[in-house]
Parts: C-alpha cells; structure tokens; sequence
C-alpha cells in the first residue's frame, strides 16, 4: 500500500509516525499525482511543536510538493490539460480564487490539520487538475517542491502587497536564510529591486550577496544594525521603500527612520511570537503596516509563470532520500528549528531526483 507520513501525539512534540493509506481515487477532473518530493516549512514545525491551530494526528504533513500526473482509474474522466507524467505543483491551499484583498471563502493550508484532508507527505494524492500548475521546465525535482508556499507568500508580500516591486526600489528583508525570505529575494532581484538582507549570520549575508543582494547587516547588534544599514543605501535614494518581514517583535521600531513617508511594511509571519506594533513616529510617518499570507490561486499561477519566465531557481538547503526515513525527516526538522538552513528543506519521496543532490537514507 502506499505511504504516508503523520505525527502521533507527544507531550510537548509529536512525533512522525509512517502509516498505510489506500491509493487515492480520484473524482471526475481529478488527476491522480505520484508525490516525488515534498518540503517543510515552519508552519510544519509549528504543527509538531502543538503550536498551531486545528492540528490532526490523521493527514499527512507538509503543503509543498512536487509530483507527476498518473493515469487516471476511469480514462474517461482524466483530465486533458495534463498529460501523463507531466511534472505539476500543487496549489499549497484552497477556498482563495482571485480576490486581491484576501480570501472568498474559509481558507485552509494543505497539511497536518483537520481543516484539509490533503497533505503532501505522501506517495499519491488526487487533486482538482484546476489547483495544479506545470513545473518550470528548469527546476530539479528539488526545487520544484521548494517553490509552492514560499513562493507564493513571498509573490503577494512583494508583488501585491508592498506596491513596490519596481525596479531600484530598496527592500529590505528580514531574516535571510528561510525559504519565504530568499524567493522575496530572488524575486525582488528579478524585479530590479535593491535587495538589503538581515541575518544573524555572516555567512547568510555573504550568500544572499551571490544571490543578488546589494548588502546586508548583522540583526545581533540590535541598536547599530539600523545604522549600518542606513550607511549602506545608494546616496540617490537613500531610504527604504519597503520591508519585507517574517519576525515580527520590533521591526516597525527598528525601520521606521529608514522608510520613506508612505513607506510600508508586510508582515507574512512572526516567527519572534511578538506581534510587530506601530510606534507613533511611523504613524506620522503614514507607515503602513500590512498583513500578508499565502496567496490567491491567480496569484499562485502568476509566480509559477514568473519562475519560469525568469529561471529563478528556488534555494534548496537540504535534501534526505525516502519517505520511511523518518530519522532523516526528523533531521530536517531539527535543522528548522535551530536555524541552520539556508534555503528549503525537501524530502526526495521518490528517492530519486532529476538534477540535485540528496542524501542517502540514514
């Protein structure tokens, strides 16, 4: 039978549990997919850390996959648009179509909750042939698993939601090295943005430079890193347009000198668990503090064809091979939750992948 990979309760952190479940069937317009790799992503962490709402001990972990088209049970309803072994991504969520200001209807990330039944740790699924998108032709396996999530929260935090993705605008982006964090990056670079990074990580800063990034500075000099920053902007332009930020906690306190009047900032996370607030100065300022998170299906396609028209290519931290190798799966989480990665981490389902490396099971 096939595979599938969900967490059994623990005390303060569940554990991953490898079970059998029956070949999906899928429905009229369903394709049936062979899952080849799929990525993690905080959200994954938080879910086994039991920090995240409506969490299910029954479907399968992870919203970010890449996988191949099947054969369909009934060959009268296999959908047409995708041909058979066509290489697909997965939209990593549903119930948002088009609107551009948020969500029609109640919208659930694939995953790890009782809110979807689909998760993409597993060897099949069957979804509408409506919510999947062809993979660029130029990404691995790898890679192609690593885009969903990130690239699509990190395309509506720049693209739709900063109003700035112009080219020589300054971004900055906080927190380089997660996966959101580096396709705003890539994307920003695409665009002609001036891309300035934080981390706590020379090395990250050093890296995301050979990615695109104009400069960046060490966050860990928490009263000097504003100013270092503000030394590094072109003498022509020498604000912020926009921040780009998944921490949350003081953000708006430590930007707000360097934003332009009308400057914004787009939260898509808080991973500090401090919600960012707006000091009176940026409130002057007329500073706009903007939620972001995931996407729309419209927007989903737009940055599907945006990678594919610009060959970015998502930043792939680290690879393990099989889906019963839960001690290399569980590395990977160990990897998210210290900090270590650079870049996503991706699990080669299939054991096998065109084009990157990965580690052999453990």
């Amino acid at each position: 039978m096939p595979k599938a990979v969900v967490i059994s309760p623990g005390h303060d952190y569940h554990t991953l549990h490898l079970k059998d479940v029956p070949l999906p069937r899928p429905g009229p317009q369903e394709l049936l997919l062979k899952i080849v790799a799929a990525a993690l992503n905080h959200r994954d962490l938080y879910i086994r850390q039991n920090l995240y709402p409506a969490i299910s001990f029954e479907s399968p972990l992870l919203a970010d996959a890449c996988a191949t088209v099947c054969s369909h049970p009934n060959q009268a309803s296999q959908p047409q648009q995708f041909a058979i072994s066509t290489r697909v991504l997965i939209n990593p969520g549903s119930g948002w179509l088009v609107n551009s200001e948020g969500p029609e209807e109640a919208y659930t990330v694939h995953g790890g909750t009782s809110t979807s039944p689909l998760g993409m740790l597993q060897e099949y699924v069957a979804v509408p042939a409506t919510e999947v998108e062809s993979a660029p032709n130029h990404l691995s396996d790898a890679e192609a698993a690593a885009l969903p999530l990130a690239g699509l929260t990190a395309w509506r935090a720049l693209s739709t939601k900063s109003g700035n993705a112009k080219a020589g605008r300054n971004i900055l982006v906080t927190g380089i090295g997660g996966g959101v964090a580096l396709m705003v990056l890539l994307f920003g670079v695409a665009k002609g943005c001036n891309v300035y990074v934080t981390s706590s990580s020379t090395e990250k800063i050093e890296r995301a430079k050979s990615l695109g990034a104009k400069d960046g500075v060490l966050y860990t000099d928490e009263a000097g890193w504003p100013k270092a920053l503000r030394q590094l902007l072109p003498h022509d332009r020498p604000f912020l347009d926009a921040v780009i930020d998944g921490a949350g906690g003081d953000i708006a306190n430590s930007t707000w000198k360097l934003l332009k009047l009308g400057g914004v900032i787009v939260s898509y996370g808080i991973t500090s668990m401090t919600p960012p607030a707006l000091p009176m100065q940026a409130v002057m300022k007329n500073i706009e503090l903007k939620g972001s998170t995931m996407g729309s299906r419209r927007e989903f396609g737009e940055m599907v064809r945006f990678v594919g028209e610009h060959e970015i290519r998502p930043i792939v931290g680290r690879v393990v091979a099989g889906i019963d190798n839960l001690r290399g799966i569980d590395g990977l989480f160990d990897d998210l939750n210290e900090g270590k990665q650079f870049g996503k981490l991706v699990v080669g389902v299939e054991n096998q992948d065109r084009g990157a490396p990965i580690e052999p099971k453990l």
